[in-house]
């Protein structure tokens, strides 16, 4: 029993420690490298002084479908201008919502997706290092390499396409405040979405 209790109290400081890994606004942002769908190497590192946003992505969830079916993910991503924009996929090779370069390519051109890259992620490293829980989780890193904003794409947390018009945009306000050098003001947010597929 001594024994059990003993690992038992281990693994909870092993599962709290990873809890605290997790990226917060106003700490410097976890870099990483990762390989796009075209196998180039990219890395957060390269892109100092400039605005990067992290969206974590899986085409079949329902909620992601809801931001790009709507052409609301899309409107972001173009809008950016000087922003890097950085898809991040962290589904494991055993889910069935697992889909290779190819086919998330595919997918991306169908949708006339924009982001500056797709970076699928399979080992799950650079979700855990920014303790992505759902799709989307959105994430804002200012030219500084500093997390600014951590959390939910909008204010309504729902699947339904005709929620996106009347939402308040958290990313574009977030975008907004660092284009014009001030705080963001609501810097973390509860994410909403399908639970990322580790």
């Amino acid at each position: 029993m001594d024994t059990l209790m003993r690992t038992a109290t281990a693994i909870a400081w092993v599962w709290a420690g990873a809890a605290m890994a997790a990226a917060e606004p106003g700490q410097p942002a976890p870099d990483f490298t990762a390989r796009n769908l075209a196998g180039e190497p990219v890395g957060l590192a390269q892109f100092r002084g400039r605005t990067v946003v992290l969206e974590w992505n899986n085409p079949n969830c329902p909620y992601v479908r809801k931001h790009y079916d709507s052409g609301n993910m899309q409107r972001l991503q173009r809008a950016k201008g000087e922003v890097v924009w950085l898809a991040v996929n962290s589904t494991n090779p055993e889910s069935g919502d697992f889909m290779g370069p190819a086919a998330l390519a595919r997918w991306l051109a169908d949708g006339g997706a924009a982001p500056s890259h797709y970076l699928p992620d399979p080992d799950g490293r650079i979700g855990r290092a920014y303790g992505a829980k759902t799709t989307p989780h959105m994430y804002v890193i200012d030219g500084k390499g500093t997390l600014v904003y951590a959390g939910a794409i909008d204010d309504r947390r729902s699947a339904n396409v005709a929620d996106v018009p009347g939402a308040r945009n958290h990313v574009a306000e977030a975008l907004a405040a660092v284009a014009a050098g001030r705080p963001v003001a609501n810097a973390s947010t509860q994410p909403y979405g399908c639970s990322v597929k580790y």
